[in-house]
């Protein structure tokens, strides 16, 4: 098995035992067992007249900028991908189409018969989706009486104030739905989720908006890359 910390410049995908080769060990074991560069290399297909698909995934996983890994994958925009040596616009189209279609099958499965009893829970069903986002996006988590999740909608995109996260537009969906509670959820592009005043602030609006229309306002999670804040652990809600 070639691993990510194995120097794999001098191989071809060629040079490697048939059983080694990364679609020959997706088909016999299946993709679980690939690492993040096998995969990756799957997904270019060929290299360069001097590196195989292998080493420039490697090469890809590096990263820039302080990002390395799938982070950098994530990340990057199609201009910053297309850069690399090896890569072109095509690849990195075909790498980005690949993050997007992962971020909606996501999206797609997360409401299945999902259950919020903790911020942990919150992670689970948004932290992969939002973490690596490059801009605020505000969610809320819609829930029933049995605090089962009916759906996740999305409410702004941009740097959070009270222009954009307003009452009316985080409830709507809410009623709509006839949620009995809803969670707040928005990240920090940062990586660090510490609130801000205007979080704080718009926070204790919503929870009295939330009192006014009988919809309670459970929690408001902050996610940050890797870790998170709940309001309601934290004493702020």
């Amino acid at each position: 098995m070639i691993g990510e910390d194995i120097a794999v410049s001098s191989l071809t995908i060629k040079d490697l035992p048939r059983e080694e080769r990364p679609r020959e060990r997706f088909q016999r074991y299946g993709a679980e067992v690939l690492s993040d560069a096998e995969l990756l290399a799957l997904l270019i297909r060929t290299g360069t007249v001097s590196e195989s698909a292998l080493v420039l995934a490697h090469r890809i996983l590096k990263g820039d900028g302080g990002k390395a890994g799938l982070e950098f994958v994530a990340r990057a925009g199609v201009e910053e991908l297309s850069k690399i040596k090896g890569i072109g616009l095509a690849k990195a189209v075909q790498i980005k189409a690949a993050v997007e279609l992962g971020r909606r099958i996501s999206a797609y499965c997360r409401n299945d018969d999902i259950v919020i009893s903790s911020p942990a829970d919150v992670k689970k069903l948004l932290m992969e989706e939002m973490r690596f986002l490059e801009k605020e996006h505000f969610k809320v988590i819609l829930l029933n009486v049995k605090n089962r999740v009916i759906s996740v909608e999305d409410i702004s995109i941009g740097s959070l104030n009270s222009s954009i996260v307003h009452p009316r537009e985080v409830f709507k969906p809410a009623i709509k739905r006839s949620s009995a509670a809803i969670i707040l959820v928005h990240n920090h592009p940062s990586g660090d989720p510490t609130p801000s005043r205007e979080d704080i602030e718009i926070t204790r609006r919503l929870v009295e908006a939330g009192r006014i229309l009988g919809i309670d306002v459970l929690d408001h999670v902050i996610i940050g890359n890797p870790s998170y804040v709940s309001f309601k652990e934290k004493g702020l809600l």
